[in-house]
């Protein structure tokens, strides 16, 4: 007999709203501004990393992004990055800070759906002023009953915060990263639903666990509650 499903968590970036294009959009005016010291490619594989190295230093998010961007600036012109690309950098990394939220399809009714029925979390990573800007401006907060805001998404992490409630058996986790939303999940004892964005940060790939008994994949968060339903 399985065990009862209680509790969800849902990840917020390009889960429940649009994130990574924003990155992508200024990784391709960062590669614009370096095209006369560095070929494309060559630059985004510095940056790459670059992105993993300082991961332990600042964290997940767009401050860590923005510095990264600098140091690779740096590093391919030989220290001889004008003051004047450092400045671009740095107002497009204050640009992506300010950028409105816009909810992915289905977002709000999905949350909504489950959370008559179930304890619902949200579950992200990142920098905290940030993400705690997106949450007051997608206007789900008061749907969610509680809100982990982490600096990674592992095994332990999951065990901590889904151990306060029900635990992992009995819990969700729903994202569009396969590395932190649903193979961490998965190894931590809980259910981990896929929900593909399509774009994808290299970071966060991982191989699909097609063969886990707890492992689901949907074509968007329209799906959700009947898959809830069903476990339950």
């Amino acid at each position: 007999m399985q065990d009862t499903l209680t509790t969800i968590g849902f990840d917020a970036d390009d889960t429940l709203w649009h994130n990574e294009r924003f990155f992508q959009l200024t990784q391709a005016y960062f590669a614009e501004l370096l095209a006369d010291h560095a070929e494309r490619d060559h630059l985004m594989d510095r940056l790459l990393q670059a992105e993993k190295r300082n991961i332990r230093h600042y964290g997940y998010g767009i401050k860590g992004f923005t510095l990264s961007m600098i140091e690779t600036a740096i590093e391919v012109t030989d220290d001889r990055v004008p003051a004047r690309i450092i400045r671009q950098l740095i107002e497009a990394g204050q640009e992506m800070l300010a950028h409105p939220i816009e909810l992915l399809p289905h977002a709000q009714e999905a949350i909504e759906a489950v959370a008559a029925t179930h304890r619902v979390l949200l579950i992200t990573k990142g920098d905290l002023i940030d993400q705690e800007r997106k949450l007051a401006q997608s206007g789900l907060g008061e749907l969610f009953d509680g809100v982990e805001i982490v600096s990674e998404k592992s095994v332990s992490t999951y065990h901590t915060i889904f151990d306060q409630y029900d635990g992992t058996s009995v819990s969700m986790m729903v994202g569009n990263s396969m590395r932190s939303d649903v193979v961490a999940p998965l190894q931590a004892g809980c259910w981990g639903v896929y929900v593909p964005h399509g774009l994808v940060w290299e970071i966060e790939r991982a191989e699909t666990p097609t063969s886990h008994p707890r492992f689901r994949e949907l074509r968007d968060l329209g799906d959700l509650a009947p898959l809830v339903a069903a476990i339950s």
